[in-house]
């Protein structure tokens, strides 16, 4: 068992004087995780995770038995080392198909209780059950197969969250064919660059969509993104506004997604083939600072059970419970929670518009009619929803969540308090959650049975070897270091798709055998993990080195500031200087004092040495769809530069005020 007493805390065995929440004798004994350290007979974390990084096929073994997959056949061995960390390769002898693991146990064992809860923003809403989500997937695999999808085949998918999106992932696992998620805000040469990359034979998209009242036409995009993507033979077209809009058509090519369905007879008792678990079945492109997008390749026994245990052991969602994720596919999370909730029989619900359309109380309107317990809001998204205040929130009954989740950028102090206090009501803890698309989750989490601080993390995401180093490699506690990982993962991309060098150059080349993630880290004398930014974004004023969103929390600590976006200038002097971009709150009117002030309060966070060179108002920064600021783009929209791609911005026209700004800082310089 834990062997904690009340008040202690179950790693370190001591009190936590300034944590905002603690665990009640029911999560300490009742939890996922508490389960999992009595199975595992660890007497507490620490030990767990001692044992992990000594073992990791004995950690990851343990942590499948105990999340339940569904094997087709089970492996002799967890994992094979032999070509490195770099190429690890996991559930050696096994079979495993991910979707089949997904879906098809519910529909046998619960076929009448629900798999997906969805909701358009024009308020239509659809369920599945669980037999009702295995015959679609099972209708579209058939469906598809006549199409000429088969095994290795890569897929576009290029839709918002719909039902048809869940079923058009599925069907694909089930077929070993592989998809490529695409943002269904992305542009056409967004779009293009990536069908054209995995040399896609067929997309999936959709007439279009609404988003706040409005129609965006997404078959006009795609079809301009087809014209760069020569490969693309079929397009398949979701009908979701059917006759609202009029859609242009290419004969031979294009078909209705509704139409293909009815052409093709639903199989009767369909089997999915063995799968070896390193069979891939996604190609998710992910953007850098610099170079094309990269396609991390992920398998069956791969992202899929990283996320699973994620879910389980840090946010300990289980079969009664609702994940509710705002996000998009073309983001890791959208994946992510598809099959981490549907591998642990948990309902998934879906939104396909934006938070605070037609009111600023549309999520948490979602959270009452569809009794989620776990929801996960990125601190963007929280610093948008608080500029309405408290009264929408109270206006909805939020009594069935449980559990808060957050991740996409580092959080400052007065958004995650409000989300702590008035979503979960001082009573949910906020799981706070690090990591990457490389790694298909969590590097670093809270966890249920371990008391959380606010906007940190309680350590290593469960089973993951993370530590904090410096220049040299050596672990660092108490300074701002690398975060890296010293084991590998079942997550971890199997390289990027045909670009085997450029992989081992982005993770494994500066500390051999040690991941390099690219963000800064910090542990404090507690214990608790903080991240600090990412390592290309870092700040260094007069050999002084600071994260941004250690600068940012220091603005958002003025009483005017909602949010900010700090970013380094060339400086004569001092080599870089730091220019603070600031959106006030509702109200607010800019002037010289207030900025002044500002540029005040941020010294006495940071001390003199890192005065702010000036401080910008704005109206919004840039963002893409899933809330995370962009501060590259900000940098060079306000230094003149290029700034690269672009296509994830769910707000580019911003960028012209920030140019503006920086001609005239210029001009006056």
């Amino acid at each position: 068992m834990l062997r904690a007493v009340p008040g202690s805390h179950p790693i370190f065995g001591r009190d936590v004087p300034d944590a905002a929440w603690r665990p009640g004798p029911d999560l300490l004994r009742e939890s996922r995780l508490a389960g999992f350290l009595e199975a595992t007979g660890e007497p507490n974390l620490e030990a767990l995770q001692r044992h992990a990084v000594d073992d990791p096929g004995w950690f990851w073994g343990s942590a499948a038995d105990d999340i339940q997959l569904a094997w087709q056949r089970r492996p002799r061995a967890t994992v094979d080392l032999s070509d490195g960390p770099e190429w690890s390769r996991w559930w050696i002898g096994g079979a495993f198909n991910y979707a089949a693991a997904a879906i098809d146990w519910r529909a046998e064992r619960d076929p009448g209780s629900g798999a997906i809860a969805w909701e358009g923003e024009d308020g239509d809403v659809r369920r599945l059950t669980n037999i009702q989500l295995r015959d679609a997937v099972d209708h579209a695999a058939a469906m598809l197969t006549a199409e000429g999808v088969g095994e290795g085949d890569r897929v576009g998918i290029f839709l918002p969250m719909l039902v048809e999106t869940v079923v058009a992932v599925l069907a694909l696992g089930k077929l070993r064919a592989i998809y490529s998620p695409i943002f269904s805000g992305y542009g056409a040469p967004a779009a293009a660059s990536r069908l054209a990359d995995c040399e896609a034979g067929v997309l999936i998209t959709a007439d279009g969509f609404r988003r706040r009242g409005s129609v965006i036409r997404l078959k006009d995009t795609a079809d301009a993104a087809v014209r760069d993507a020569p490969t693309v033979r079929r397009v398949l077209v979701v009908r979701r506004l059917g006759d609202a809009i009029d859609v242009a058509w290419t004969a031979g090519r294009d078909r209705w997604w509704d139409e293909a369905l009815n052409a093709t007879p639903q199989p009767s008792k369909p089997a999915t083939p063995e799968t070896d678990p390193e069979t891939p079945y996604m190609i998710i492109y992910t953007s850098g600072t610099t170079g094309r997008p990269k396609g991390a390749v992920h398998v069956h026994g791969g992202f899929p059970v990283k996320g699973a245990q994620d879910l389980a052991h840090q946010f300990d969602l289980g079969r009664d419970d609702a994940l509710f994720w705002f996000t998009d596919l073309g983001w890791m999370m959208g994946p992510w929670a598809i099959s981490g909730a549907l591998l642990l029989g948990a309902r998934l619900v879906l939104y396909e518009g934006t938070p605070d359309f037609p009111g600023p109380d549309r999520l948490w309107s979602i959270v009452e009619q569809h009794r989620v317990t776990h929801l996960g809001l990125s601190p963007t998204v929280i610093r948008a929803l608080m500029a309405h205040g408290s009264d929408p929130v109270r206006s909805h009954d939020l009594s069935s969540l449980r559990v808060l989740g957050s991740t996409g950028e580092p959080w400052n102090p007065e958004p995650w308090w409000w989300y702590f206090r008035e979503v979960g009501e001082g009573r949910c803890p906020v799981i706070n959650y690090s990591g990457g698309t490389e790694v298909s989750g969590g590097i670093v989490a809270c966890n249920p049975i371990t008391p959380i601080k606010p906007c940190s993390f309680g350590g290593p995401s469960i089973g993951t070897a993370a530590d904090v180093v410096d220049a040299s490699g050596k672990s660092l506690r108490g300074g701002v270091g690398e975060l890296v990982i010293r084991r590998p993962l079942p997550g971890m991309t199997r390289g990027f798709w045909r670009d085997r060098e450029r992989y081992l150059e982005s993770y494994w080349r500066r500390f051999p055998g040690v991941w390099v993630h690219g963000d800064w880290a910090l542990v404090d004398e507690d214990g608790y993990w903080y991240i600090q930014g990412r390592s290309d974004d870092t700040l260094k004023v007069a050999g002084k080195r600071v994260g941004p969103a250690e600068v940012e929390s220091a603005a958002v600590a003025h009483p005017s500031v909602l949010e900010a976006a700090a970013v380094g200038i060339p400086h004569e002097l001092k080599g870089e200087a730091i220019v603070v971009f600031c959106v006030l709150r509702r109200g607010e009117s800019d002037d010289a004092a207030l900025r002044e002030s500002i540029g005040r309060t941020i010294v006495e966070h940071l001390g003199k040495a890192l005065k702010p060179e000036s401080i910008e108002v704005v109206a919004e920064l840039p963002r893409t769809r899933s809330g995370k600021i962009m501060r590259r783009v900000v940098r060079a929209a306000y230094l003149g530069l290029d700034p690269g791609d672009v296509s994830a911005l769910d707000n580019a026209g911003v960028l012209d005020a920030i140019r503006a700004i920086g001609s005239r800082a210029v001009s006056a310089s």
